[in-house]
């Protein structure tokens, strides 16, 4: 008989449905295609979504939105902005990018997430802002760095790139005192728009000159100046800005995900119990679940590997390869890459939490296209690497 070949599956896929096709086909038949009434209709909804009393600004990626939300509070050469080890490099990059220093903190073993004492340990007269980052979607202990941030002055600036859905003592993330949070639509995400991503908050002057710097520094928007009277055609630069917006047609598949984030929130929790229930007997450790009436959003599920597995981390990566599971990892510290280790001078010793966490992490396949037969075989393949080494 022959062997029947299982497709592979893959650490990630979005789920696409007739509602986001259709309001693209209808953007594409419209003629206006880039920024216009899709992304305006999108941003209001996103508001509404949080429960208002917010902006929320649309952009093409969550790097521009942190770029934005930096630029917007007056960060600049000289200032120091401090920063989880554990994350993406866009959430560092972006200091950079405006000519500040980002001072990069080590994590809690617990969650992955920024060390509160680590954080207001490294504190100085130059601190201007911290960017405490949501991982895997479990909130910060918000309640502690908000604190923290208020005993300095600092402004806080949340990346919140995996974090939607997620709430923290019963409210959005994107509804807390922080001064900016920013969400990210890449095709991975909890929803996506492709690429894209939304910054949202309740400050008037924050929003107004995000929204100036989002396009080049003009005072109007595009859809202003196409749609607009009094001369529609006029437009003045007040500021040498970026070319961050978001298109109509990426807006338009964010309207349809929006209205089915929660439900998308709810399978991949279910998801993650199934996960947790299967391996709770394996020599792995599993993810933190949120407190007691908050959310975890669940974009990722990082399982670590620990010593007596029988397997490393990278063999396990492969070996689950080879059974057709994609895995990845979540992250490679920022003290690991050239740029961030020469430039600062930065070694594992100063990091000792998250160089241990990146050395045992891996994220199993999760999202919400995978059937209940994909997580189970996922699931048997990790039992057989686990067992068999």
């Amino acid at each position: 008989m022959k062997e029947i070949v299982r497709p592979f599956i893959p650490f990630a896929l979005p789920e696409i449905g007739d509602e986001e096709i259709a309001e693209v086909v209808d953007t594409l038949r419209s003629g206006w295609i880039t920024t216009g009434p899709k992304a305006k209709k999108f941003e209001s909804d996103f508001s509404d979504f949080l429960g208002g009393g917010v902006e929320s600004i649309a952009v093409n990626s969550a790097t521009s939105g942190l770029h934005l939300a930096l630029e917007a509070i007056g960060i600049g050469p000289g200032d120091e902005v401090i920063v989880p080890d554990y994350t993406f490099t866009a959430t560092a990059e972006v200091v950079r990018y405006l000519g500040a220093e980002p001072v990069i903190v080590d994590v809690l073993e617990s969650t992955f997430n920024m060390d509160p004492e680590a954080f207001k340990a490294a504190v100085t007269p130059r601190t201007k802002a911290v960017i405490p980052v949501h991982f895997a979607g479990l909130p910060c202990d918000m309640d502690a760095i908000l604190s923290v941030a208020r005993q300095f002055g600092l402004r806080v600036i949340e990346d919140a790139a995996h974090a939607l859905p997620a709430r923290f003592g019963g409210s959005l993330i994107g509804k807390l005192d922080s001064d900016v949070t920013v969400f990210s639509f890449y095709a991975n995400k909890t929803m996506t728009t492709a690429e894209g991503g939304m910054l949202v908050t309740s400050d008037p002057k924050i929003a107004e000159r995000c929204k100036i710097m989002r396009l080049h520094g003009i005072s109007k928007d595009a859809f202003d100046r196409y749609s607009s009277k009094n001369p529609a055609w006029f437009y003045e630069v007040v500021a040498p800005g970026f070319k961050y917006n978001m298109p109509d047609i990426a807006a338009s598949i964010g309207i349809h995900q929006l209205r089915r984030l929660n439900n998308f929130q709810k399978k991949r929790e279910a998801m993650a119990l199934v996960y947790n229930e299967a391996l709770a007997d394996l020599p792995v450790l599993l993810p933190a679940s949120a407190s007691i009436g908050d959310i975890h959003a669940r974009h990722l599920f990082p399982l670590r590997i620990l010593p007596g597995a029988g397997t490393k981390r990278d063999d396990f990566i492969i070996k689950m390869a080879e059974f057709g599971v994609g895995c990845s990892v979540h992250f490679i510290p920022l003290h690991m890459h050239p740029y961030w280790r020469e430039r600062g001078g930065l070694k594992p010793e100063m990091f000792p939490v998250s160089h241990l966490l990146h050395q045992q992490e891996v994220s199993l396949p999760l999202y919400t296209r995978m059937t209940v037969d994909d997580q189970e075989y996922v699931i048997d393949c990790i039992k057989k690497v686990i067992l068999n080494g």
